[in-house]
């Protein structure tokens, strides 16, 4: 059988025969629809390579794109980023390799100004500001040092401004030098200036230091002395502080900041401030200053994060008894600052304020003159300065006027850090003689002591009996003896309190609810201990006694029954015994001394019995400060938003100088281009193998089936 004819029209993946009978004749419409039919399929075809090429080209494009990046990246920073971060040096303008020598710069500079003598060779006024501004730099032994090794430059400015100042003029109209040599007057002033040998001691040293490193070519350096002589007046006594002169090459460099090229850098240039924290040992923990450079600023920085001291608050005559009288608590005396400037707390003052925070509470008021009458009224405050010490309620305050030095306030604080009337806590137990585990306030030697306590909760009734006890203080510290010999019952008892073996004090019994039930444990005990349950306050009076050195023969330890709640308490007792005696009888003044003077005298004379127990501790009654945590861990989580944007564009910008990430950058495109070349070499080739061997078998199989 003869073959028959056929067309096979490949386009687009579809397979088009078309059969005809030889024997049948052809019509010319026939032929004309197949062709037109075939370039239709030919157009088509077409058509399917150009979208298979663009979409293979955007899939290149879209493969390909992290290498591409980083290729521009690094051609950008190599040609654009690099060389603004390498200006042109002084050097670069006189002709001579960096780090040339005073001498080769004068020989430079005579060798081009030689040429200036003809109208050919007479520079610009632009680059006669450079040439002669880069000779007067770079022929200053310390100008030179400072730029060479430090990059610091601090007159670059003046170049503007004389370019302004003499524009379109003629550079014979200039006036030289255009540079001032600095002058140093300190006075009669003497500071503490570092050396090698003195400066490896301070690291041994907890106590905290600020150093100053300057230049002696620095203008700024000279104008900037008159504040550090106040910084130094002010850290008196907080920190210790000193002065470090560039010369001392290797101290300095210690000192500076180091950039990824190796370069070492002030970066706010000079003067700088360094700071070390108590028990910095390494310069890794140094602090620098970046702020303005006046002494309130310094001074601020320097107490606030490096030694971690509270910020004391000014208060108006309207917010001083709402946010601080009020806030602070009962137990604490409030110490208020009336001053004219409305300068800040000197950091002796905020040291204070920390280490007294158990007992006083710091305040200042800005004086006015129209709020006399109002400060005269609450405190009887007359002019400023004044110190006024605000203790007991119904106490008239200590008021201190005129200006104190350090040592002056600090044994004022001291002097009046307890109230009147103290109060027994938690920081003042042990202080006060009011503790088991303690001795009287005569010293260690003392056997036996007493101790008076007030107990009740806040409110009228403890204010009034707080007064009493307030009244038998001062009974008692007058220094008068009786002139009658049968008077035996208040000189026991006023020998007991000039001997300091006898304290008074006040118990808060809401707060200290388990101590005040341990010592008044009976049927109306919530009557003064514990929350308030009804309208009745009944303040207690009791008195313990003290006893220690007894011979252990005679020492009974107190044992209670056990329960599932105490039973796994801790079973030591406090060393020395106590015996407690409650008092029930009136309110005047004479019976209480009375009582009071029986129970020592029955203390002294009296075989007591010896018994000891374990003393419930006391609750403290305030949380713990934010600067005890360290100044480290406060001002880390204290740096504004803006600061920290502002650290880490000076950290990225220290980077952008370094010469090595233009390599860096053009090694990971190639890198990049290599990896993702290799990956879509490797899942092409299979995949084209393939394509190609099931088109043979298709081809094959559709020719045994046309010819037969």
């Amino acid at each position: 059988m003869p073959c028959k004819w056929w067309l096979t029209i490949w386009a687009c993946g579809i397979n088009i025969i078309v059969l005809d009978h030889p024997t049948e004749p052809i019509k010319a419409s026939t032929v004309t629809s197949h062709y037109s039919l075939l370039n239709g399929l030919q157009f088509g075809e077409a058509s399917c390579h150009q979208k298979a090429a663009m979409s293979s080209m955007a899939s290149k494009i879209k493969a390909y794109s992290v290498p591409v990046f980083l290729f521009s990246l690094s051609v950008f920073y190599q040609l654009v980023v690099l060389p603004r971060s390498f200006p042109a040096s002084h050097y670069d303008v006189l002709g001579i390799k960096r780090y040339s020598s005073v001498e080769e710069v004068k020989e430079a500079y005579d060798k081009m100004s030689s040429t200036w003598n003809s109208e050919a060779g007479i520079p610009a006024t632009s680059d006669f500001i450079k040439i002669q501004y880069a000779y007067e730099l770079l022929t200053n032994p310390l100008w030179k040092r400072d730029y060479d090794i430090f990059g610091i430059d601090e007159q670059a400015h003046i170049m503007d401004k004389i370019n302004l100042q003499y524009a379109g003029e003629s550079i014979s109209g200039i006036e030289l030098p255009l540079l001032e040599a600095t002058t140093f007057d300190l006075g009669f002033h003497t500071f503490n200036e570092f050396t090698s040998q003195e400066f490896a001691p301070m690291f041994d040293s907890s106590k905290p230091r600020l150093v100053l490193v300057y230049s002696l070519g620095s203008k700024r350096c000279a104008q900037f002395f008159s504040s550090w002589i106040d910084i130094t007046g002010l850290l008196d006594g907080v920190a210790g502080v000193g002065i470090l002169e560039l010369g001392e090459l290797q101290l300095a460099i210690s000192l500076a900041e180091r950039k990824p090229t190796g370069k070492f850098f002030f970066r706010n240039g000079l003067p700088s401030l360094v700071a070390f924290p108590s028990g910095c040992k390494a310069s890794a923990c140094l602090v620098r200053f970046e702020g303005d450079l006046s002494t309130d600023a310094v001074i601020d920085w320097f107490a606030t994060k490096v030694l971690g001291l509270p910020r004391i608050l000014y208060y108006s005559k309207e917010s001083l008894g709402q946010n601080f009288l009020a806030k602070s608590g009962p137990h604490k005396v409030k110490v208020i600052f009336f001053s004219k400037t409305g300068a800040r707390a000197t950091p002796f003052v905020r040291q204070t304020a920390k280490s007294y925070w158990a007992y006083t509470s710091f305040a200042f008021v800005l004086w006015r003159e129209e709020d006399f009458s109002v400060w005269w009224n609450a405190f009887e405050v007359e002019s400023a300065p004044a110190i006024v010490f605000v203790k007991d309620s119904g106490v008239k305050p200590v008021v201190v006027h005129g200006m104190v030095n350090n040592s002056e306030f600090l044994a004022l604080v001291e002097k009046n850090k307890q109230q009147e009337l103290p109060q027994l806590r938690s920081a003042t137990s042990m202080e006060l003689g009011c503790d088991a585990r303690g001795h009287s306030r005569a010293g260690n030697d003392n056997i036996s002591w007493y101790c008076v306590i007030l107990a009740g909760r806040l409110g009228p009734e403890l204010n009034k009996m707080r007064e009493i006890m307030r009244r038998i203080q001062e009974r008692l510290s007058i220094d008068s003896e009786s002139s009658e010999a049968d008077e035996e019952q208040p000189l026991a008892l006023t020998g007991a309190f000039k001997g300091k073996r006898l304290t008074f004090t006040w118990l808060d019994g809401e707060a200290q609810e388990k101590y005040c039930s341990y010592y008044l444990h009976s049927e109306t005990s919530y009557d003064t201990c514990g929350p308030r349950r009804d309208l009745i306050d009944v303040p207690k009076l009791f008195i313990v006694r003290y006893k220690r050195n007894a011979s252990e023969d005679d020492i009974k330890v107190d044992t209670k029954p056990k329960n599932i709640f105490n039973v796994f308490e801790d079973e030591d007792v406090d060393p020395a015994s106590q015996l407690v005696a409650r008092y029930n009888g009136s309110d005047e003044i004479s019976q209480i001394m009375l009582w009071m003077s029986e129970i020592i005298r029955d203390g002294e004379t009296r075989n007591l019995p010896f018994y000891r127990s374990k003393t419930p501790a006391l609750v403290p009654e305030d949380s713990e400060p934010i600067w005890s945590r360290g100044a480290q861990s406060i001002f880390s989580k204290s740096i504004g938003i803006k600061q920290r944007i502002y650290n880490n564009i000076s950290r990225i910008y220290d980077y952008l100088g370094d010469p090595r990430i233009g390599p860096i950058l053009l090694l990971g495109a190639l890198m990049s281009f290599g990896t993702i070349w290799l990956i879509r070499s490797q899942s092409t080739h299979p995949t084209q193998a393939s394509q190609l061997s099931q088109s043979n078998v298709k081809v094959s199989d559709d020719s045994k089936s046309v010819c037969m």
